[in-house]
This record gives C-alpha cells, structure tokens and sequence, in this order.
C-alpha cells in the first residue's frame, strides 16, 4: 500500500471520521499516523535510521525525511542518525555541533504486516487520546455530583455509565443494601478521578458526606448562593445524619432555609438518601454550645471543654443519658464526628460521686499536710483551695475570709504550709544528688526539686540532657494510633508545665549551652510576630 495521490485525502477524510468517532482533536489522530509511517518507514530502511514523516493538515501528502545530527568526533556512536563536523561539510556549508542535516526520501510501500503495524500504532494512539479526553473532562468533576446509568453489578460494586466514560460505586460506597439492576438511573458523588495504565478510573460514592452538602445544595438555593454555608457533615449512611448550618444574613434562619416549606427540601434529600434520617444544626463559634446543639433531642446539664486533649465532658440528667447517646451509640457518635471532638457523656449522679471523690481526696491532703480536722479542711476545699502551694503563697486575705479564720490563723496555716513544701523540697534535693544530678541542672531556674527528681528518675541529669528534650516529652502530648487519640505522659506534666513553658525551658538551657545564638532567636521570634500581624490585617481585609 503505497502513499500516493489516489490515497492521501483519504488520510484526512479517516483522521477526521475517527477524530469525530472518539471526540478528540483530529491533530491526535494525524500525529499517530505520521508516527506509524515513521516506524513502517524504518523497518524499510533501517531502524537506525532517524526517519520522519509529516503529512500535509490541507493536502494530506506524506514526506518522508531522514534527519542526521552533526556531533562531537568522540561522541560519535550512530552512523545512521549522526556525522561528525568534518563529515557534515560534505553537505552543508560551516556546519557546527547539533545542526540537522534533513534530506526527503522515498515514501516506502507498506506490505501487510507493515500496514498492520501502522494500524496498531494509530489505534493505541488513539486510545490514549480518548483516555487523556476523559481524564482531563472528569478531573473537574471531582468533589461534583454526577448523573449516571447502571450497566451491570460485579461481586457487590456497581458499574455506571456516566456519559463519555464507566465509574465504579463500590460496594462500601452504597448505602444500606441498596441494589441495582441494569438500566436504573443513579446519582453519586464523584470521589476520586485517578489516571492508570488501564484508562481513567472514576470512583463514586453514596456514602460521603460531601454528597449530603452537595445534594442540599442542589436543593437550597441560599447555600449555592453562599448565603448559607454547611460548615459540617456527620453521617451515619442510610440511618441518620447530622448538618451544621451558618447564616451570613441575619434574616434568614438557616435550619428553617434547609428544612423548606413544610420540609420539602430536606425531605427531597432525604428521599435520595434511602429515608435517611437528618438533624439539621445551627452552627455557633463556641464549641460547647454547637455541641449542646449537636446532641439535641438530649438536654445537656454541664459542658467541660479541654481544649489541649480535644476532648469535652458532657453532664446530662441521669434519665436522658441512652437519649444522648442514641441506639448503638449512634447519637454521640455523629456528635463527636460533627464537632471533632472526643466526648465522654456522664450522667448528673455519676459526676456528682467523682466530685465527692476529689474533694475526700482534698480534704484528706490538707488534713495530712496542715495537721487541722476534718472540718476545717473541707472549709478550705470549699472556698476552692486545690493545692498546698495556693494556701502557701495565696494573699492572706483570701484566707480571712473563712468562717473562724483570724489573722493569726491564717499566718499558722501559710507557715506549716510553707514548712511542709521546703521539707519535701529537700527531700526531692536529696534524692536527686544521690541519683547524680549535675549542680548545673539543680540550679537551672525554672526548675523545683521535685522537678529535678523527677527528670533525674527518668536518666535527664545534666543541663545537656536536659536541652536533647523535646516540649512534648516535658509537658505531654496526644498521638493517634489507627483512628483512636492516645494520651502521651510528660515528665513534668503533673507539675503543670505546658507546652510553651516546656519550650522556654528547653530553648533557654540550649541558649545557656550556647546550642542557640540569642539574636537568632528574638529575630525568628520576630519574624513569627510580623507574620501574624500580617495573618491578622489579612483577616481583617477579609472580614
């Protein structure tokens, strides 16, 4: 099959039919045959050879060229496809290294497995067009809802047509036992649009709770328009679910603009969801108070945050404890997903018993530190004395004003307080020297005793070591270890040193060691103020 004048519109006319035939650029189609001539060329001639082919885009005639690369003499390696300068002159006046010398050559006469060749090589190329087009076409869609029709069912995962291209909606993708049959119409969220060898696999799902925000923003006009803003999703898929929803115009009601007239657009969510049951929430900044929100129809007593563990403690009535914390669980779970916040749910009994334990535990300390009765400890207590160093160092007013303390009282309980701290002070001292505490250590301010005992008993006992220490080691932390936060102790986390004043400690003694160049310190530090100043004017632009 020669490339000749009878043939070579006929080029065009089946890259343009297959262009059309596929959707994508017809300059695809003709750049793979042009590649496929090329390679039936070089079995002709010599795959050494560096031949190319162009075909005219209006005449649709094939040239064919063999291109040779003028190289250094000692780079010479291919003979077919390169010369060296002295040899280049022979054809082109002052060549110099990386010139091309281009001369036309024959067409050649494609036989048929050559023919068969070329229609392989368009094909594959063709193919991977298609799949670039599809690629490039989905990828946009992600994070989308889709329409799309059922094709066939395997092992569980549904197949969909989606158009210009097959998803998959896997089977924990589905929600409940939802099934299919071939031609049923089906919406989903478009999860992940992945490129592999195989073509562009597009993942849905049912289950996502982006697919729940998307479908109330197909049914509430104020949430596409950005008046309404969904800021959270807790599903349980096909069950119940959870929506936190804020107002950016103080007169629209954000659960009445989601709920519709007489629940018509949550109800149209709620029948795409297979009856998916769904509490619709007003946001609020303040955490405890969405989560009081969150946990509705359950009425809350008391809410504890600790911000540090990202987790709150939540005090109800002891006969709503099984409405706050649903069948199986499912009622704090959604709370918990909603507000990302560990709960631990108690009733109104059971933190009344813990906080009868603390002040038993108090009392017994003051009774045992202070030598006074009973009585008077649980006075102390009471007026919220947690510690033997506020009853120390507190203004002695602050103990005046207990029923029957006087001022001499008050000055016998701050000395026998004093008297007992020092006494266990040196104690700690003891103990640590005995365990090989350097002085450099014991005199680092910042630093009890019972500090340096207790980074002594843990092998820190020297200022060098001291400075190897991470803040998290000191002060403690939280890790998640496959899905579940888990606490991590600090040396000196029970003395109450956090994080900032762990990393102060640490920054000092490296300072001290002369680990850290001071200026460098308070410049980076006032770098990170600048950032933030400007972090802050950005926000206030923005506000």
């Amino acid at each position: 099959m020669a490339i000749t004048s009878a043939n070579q519109l006929e080029l065009l006319q089946t890259a343009e039919a297959v262009a059309r035939e596929k959707m994508i650029d017809p300059s695809l189609v003709i750049e793979a045959m042009e590649e496929s001539l090329a390679r039936a060329a070089k079995s002709r001639y010599g795959s050494e050879m560096d031949i190319r082919v162009k075909i005219d885009r209006k005449t649709g005639r094939a040239s064919f060229t063999r291109v040779r690369t003028v190289v250094e003499d000692d780079l010479l390696e291919n003979y077919q496809a390169e010369m060296t300068v002295q040899q280049a002159k022979q054809y082109m006046a002052d060549p110099k290294v990386g010139d091309q010398f281009v001369e036309e050559v024959p067409p050649v006469d494609l036989g048929r497995i050559a023919a068969q060749s070329a229609k392989q090589v368009i094909l594959q190329k063709v193919r991977e067009a298609e799949r670039d087009r599809q690629y490039e076409e989905f990828k946009d869609r992600q994070g989308t809802i889709i329409n799309g029709q059922v094709k066939r069912e395997e092992y569980g995962n549904v197949i969909v047509d989606v158009g210009r291209g097959e998803a998959i909606l896997r089977r924990n993708e589905k929600i409940g036992r939802e099934s299919y049959r071939p031609g049923d119409r089906i919406r989903c969220y478009v999860k992940d649009v992945r490129r592999e060898a195989r073509g562009p696999q597009i993942f849905l799902s049912r289950t996502a709770p982006e697919f729940m925000a998307e479908l109330f923003k197909m049914e509430v006009p104020e949430i596409y328009d950005g008046i309404i803003e969904i800021k959270a999703v807790a599903r349980d898929p096909g069950s119940r679910a959870k929506i936190g929803v804020v107002s950016y115009d103080g007169s629209i009601d954000p659960v009445g603009a989601c709920v519709g007239m007489r629940g018509s657009r949550v109800q149209a969510v709620v029948n795409e969801l297979q009856g998916e049951k769904i509490d619709i929430i007003p946001w609020n900044e303040d955490m405890p108070t969405f989560l009081v929100n969150a946990l509705q129809p359950a009425e809350v007593s008391k809410v504890v945050l600790d911000e540090d563990a990202e987790r709150i403690e939540v005090v109800v009535p002891d006969e709503q404890l099984s409405l706050a914390i649903g069948r199986r669980g499912q009622n704090v779970r959604l709370a918990s997903q909603l507000t990302g916040l560990d709960i631990d749910i108690m009733t109104e009994e059971e933190e009344s018993k813990r906080r009868q334990a603390e002040f038993e535990v108090r009392t017994k300390l003051f009774m045992e530190t202070l030598d006074v009765d009973e009585f008077f400890a649980q006075l102390l207590v009471a007026e919220g004395f947690t510690n033997l160093e506020e009853v120390a160092y507190v203004e002695l007013d602050e103990l005046l004003v207990i029923d029957g303390v006087d001022e001499g009282t008050a000055e016998e309980l701050q000395t026998r307080a004093r008297e007992f701290i020092e006494e266990q002070a040196r104690k700690a001292l003891e103990k640590a020297r005995e365990l090989g505490v350097e002085e450099s250590l014991i005199e680092f301010e910042g630093l009890t005793p019972q500090m340096v005992e207790a980074l002594a008993e843990d092998g820190i006992k020297s200022l060098e070591d001291f400075a190897t220490c991470a803040d998290w080691e000191l002060a403690g932390g939280w890790t998640t270890v496959d899905g579940q936060r888990q606490k991590d102790d600090g040396l000196l986390e029970k003395f109450g040193v956090d994080l900032d004043e762990a990393q102060n400690l640490i920054m000092t003694a490296r300072v001290m060691l002369g680990w850290v160049d001071p200026e460098e310190l308070v410049a980076s530090a006032a770098e990170g103020d600048e950032l933030d100043a400007e972090d802050g004017e950005s926000d206030e632009a923005e506000a």
